[in-house]
C-alpha cells in the first residue's frame, strides 16, 4: 500500500474514533450547565486525538506487506581468546546459513588491542583473524586469514562472498590493492585474480583497481567484480581459471577514468560510475545489480553488460552516497531489495521492480539496532538480515525477520 493511502486510512480510522468518543457527549447536552462541561470535554478529547493523529502521520508509513525486522542484541556471542573485531567490511551468508564476516584487524587502536602491546596495557584485547565464520545463533565456528605463500593479502580488507561451491572470495581497497582472492572454507588459498601494485586504469584487464565486492554466477561459474575504489567498472572473469571475459562501465558503455564533478542531486545522472563501484549482486532472473554508491543509484544490467534501468535512491544524500550494499528478499520472485546506507545509517526495503522505498530501519547511533557507517548486509534463508559497520562502528548485528509470512 502506498504511504499516502496508509495515511488516508489512518485519518479515516481516527475520524471514526473521534465520532464514537464524542457521541455520548452530544446526548448529555440538555441542561445548560452540563453543556459547558460537555464542551470542555469535547475540546479535550479532540485535542488528545489530534495530537495522537499528528504523531501517527509523522511516523514512517510503509507497505503493510513489506518485511519487518527486530534487532537481536545478543548476536554475535562474545568472542573467544580475548579477540576483538575491527572495522567489519563485509558479510555473507552461505548455504548452511552460516554468517561470514571479513574485518580489519589493523584498524584497531592501541587501546582496543592493548593486550598485544609490550608490555600489555590491560587484560584485553587482541585482534581477531580477518575472516570469521559464525552460526545463526552467533557462535564463532572458525577464524582465519592474513598473509601467506602464493598470494597477496590485501592491505585493507574489503568485501566477502561465498559461492555455490562453498569457496570464499575476498577483496581489498588499500592503495596498492588490485587483486581478488579465492579460498576454501578452511582458508586454503585457491586463486588470485589481478595483482598488488601501483594503480593503472579502468581498461587494464590484468589487474583490478581497489575492488570492493564480487559475486559468482552459479549458472556460468563466472565471477563479477565491482571495481572499485580506483577503477569505474564491472569486470567478469572465469571463476576457476581467472581468465578475463568482459567488462563495462555505467549504462553498459566502455569504462572511462575521466575526471567528473562530484555528485550533484540537481544535475543529470553521471555518464560514468563514481568511486567506489561498491557492490555487485546477481538476481535469480539473471539481472545484475550494481551499487554506484557516491551517485546515489543502483544500475541494473543483463549478464552481457547491456543496460536495463537505474534507480536513484535518497537523491539528496551527499558525502559518501546512499547505495553501499544490496541483497535480495527470500521469496521466489525476490520481490524486494535491501539497501545498506552508511551515510544515512539505515537499511531500507525497496521494491525490486520499481525501486520504490517501502520500509526502513536503523538510524545513526551506538545502541543495538542503530548504525555507524553500516557498510554491508546479507540475508539468510529465513529472512534474517546481518549487517556490518566500518569506521568506528566495528561490529556485526543481526535483525530477525518478524513478519509478515513469506508468500
Amino acid at each position: 500500500m502506498h504511504k499516502s493511502k496508509v495515511r488516508d486510512s489512518m485519518r479515516i480510522e481516527w475520524d471514526n474514533a473521534l465520532s464514537l468518543v464524542l457521541m455520548p457527549v452530544e446526548k448529555e447536552r440538555a441542561p445548560r450547565p452540563t453543556a459547558v462541561h460537555s464542551s470542555h470535554r469535547e475540546d479535550t478529547v479532540r485535542f488528545i486525538l489530534s495530537v495522537l493523529l499528528a504523531a501517527m502521520i509523522a511516523m514512517p508509513a510503509f507497505a503493510d506487506d513489506a518485511p519487518r525486522f527486530q534487532v537481536d542484541a545478543a548476536w554475535p556471542k562474545p568472542l573467544p581468546n580475548d579477540w576483538i573485531m575491527g572495522q567489519a567490511a563485509g558479510v555473507a551468508v552461505d548455504a548452511q546459513d552460516h554468517v561470514w564476516v571479513i574485518q580489519r584487524p589493523r584498524s584497531l587502536t592501541d587501546d582496543e588491542k592493548a593486550l598485544t602491546l609490550n608490555p600489555p596495557q590491560s587484560k584485553c584485547c587482541r585482534p581477531a583473524p580477518a575472516v570469521m565464520e559464525f552460526d545463526s545463533e552467533g557462535n564463532l565456528i572458525q577464524a582465519w586469514g592474513g598473509p601467506g605463500e602464493g598470494y597477496d593479502w590485501p592491505q585493507v580488507e574489503h568485501g566477502i562472498s561465498i559461492d555455490a561451491a562453498g569457496f570464499v572470495w575476498i577483496g581489498g581497497n588499500g592503495d596498492n590493492d588490485g587483486q581478488y582472492l579465492k579460498f576454501t572454507r578452511a582458508g586454503k588459498f585457491v586463486l588470485q585474480i589481478g595483482k598488488a601494485g601501483p594503480q593503472t586504469n579502468s581498461n587494464d584487464v590484468t589487474r583490478l583497481g581497489r575492488p570492493a565486492d564480487a559475486e559468482v554466477d552459479p549458472d556460468t561459474n563466472e565471477v563479477y567484480i565491482a571495481d572499485g575504489y580506483f577503477n569505474h567498472r564491472v569486470i567478469v572473469f572465469d571463476a576457476n581459471t581467472g581468465a578475463y571475459k568482459r567488462q563495462w562501465g555505467a549504462y553498459g558503455k566502455k569504462p572511462t577514468d575521466e575526471k567528473l564533478p562530484p555528485y550533484n542531486p540537481a544535475a543529470a545522472p553521471s555518464p560514468q560510475f563514481g568511486n567506489p563501484v561498491h557492490c555487485v549482486k546477481i538476481a535469480k532472473d539473471g539481472l545484475v545489480y550494481i551499487c554506484d554508491r557516491a551517485n546515489d543509484r543502483i544500475q541494473v544490467f543483463r549478464k552481457d553488460g547491456s543496460f536495463v534501468k537505474e534507480f536513484i535512491v535518497e537523491k539528496n544524500t551527499l558525502r559518501a552516497g546512499s547505495v553501499w550494499d544490496l541483497d535480495f528478499w527470500i521469496d521466489p520472485k525476490q520481490t524486494y531489495l535491501f539497501n545498506a546506507d552508511g551515510t544515512n545509517n539505515e537499511v531500507r526495503t525497496l521494491r525490486r521492480e520499481t525501486g520504490e522505498i517501502v520500509g526502513t530501519f536503523g538510524r545513526n547511533g551506538r545502541n543495538a539496532g542503530e548504525f555507524h557507517w553500516v557498510h554491508n548486509l546479507a540475508v539468510d534463508s529465513k529472512g534474517n538480515i546481518y549487517t556490518t559497520e566500518v569506521d568506528t562502528g566495528k561490529r556485526a548485528q543481526k535483525f530477525r525477520y518478524v513478519g509478515p509470512v513469506v508468500r
